[in-house]
């Protein structure tokens, strides 16, 4: 009869230990994908690239999207952390300056509330595209070209405003905040 027990016990751990190495077999090849390319994760730098790029490619292809309408090629970037404090300088609050260089054609600026791709045109300042960071929406936009461009981003709690403008050729934002009207 002891030896009954005994072998039952045994078999039931060996069962138990079993399961839980197929278990942690299971999770560790869910967290590498079916092909086992993790992908690539990005920084807010690159992002920020990535998006100055299609929204050239946008205002150069002859179907621009229409006066006011968000590009359709232009995703709304994620709020991405930088992987270090040298990545990306988080934005000082009121006013914004260029963080990145678009290739020639635009500018990305950056506030609390999301990014804008913005250039200079003859007529003034002109928003190529715009995306709000997770949580807002964007709840107005007056594209250009005009002496200011703006748009507002608006979360459950927060309206943060960017107006943009020129000064010799070159694109800079100031950003307001305030309490949403939702």
């Amino acid at each position: 009869m002891r030896g009954r027990i005994v072998f039952g016990i045994v078999a039931w751990l060996l069962g138990a230990a079993t399961a839980t190495a197929g278990c942690l077999l299971a999770s560790s090849l869910l967290g590498q994908g079916i092909s086992g390319n993790s992908g690539q994760l990005l920084t807010q730098d690159a992002v920020n690239r990535a998006l100055a790029s299609e929204a050239a490619e946008q205002s150069e292809s002859p179907s621009a999207a229409p006066s006011g309408a968000r590009p359709a090629s232009v995703p709304a970037a994620p709020s991405v952390p930088p992987s270090s404090a040298t990545d990306a300088p988080s934005p000082v609050q009121g006013t914004t300056a260029a963080s990145a260089p678009a290739s020639g054609d635009g500018t990305v600026l950056t506030s609390a509330g999301g990014e804008v791709v913005a250039s200079c045109e003859a007529a003034g300042a002109y928003l190529i595209s715009w995306s709000p960071f997770q949580g807002y929406d964007v709840s107005g936009v007056d594209r250009g070209p005009a002496a200011t461009a703006r748009v507002s981003f608006d979360s459950s709690a927060n309206r943060v405003t960017m107006v943009v403008s020129c000064s010799a050729g070159v694109p800079s934002a100031t950003s307001h905040s305030g309490e949403s009207d939702d």
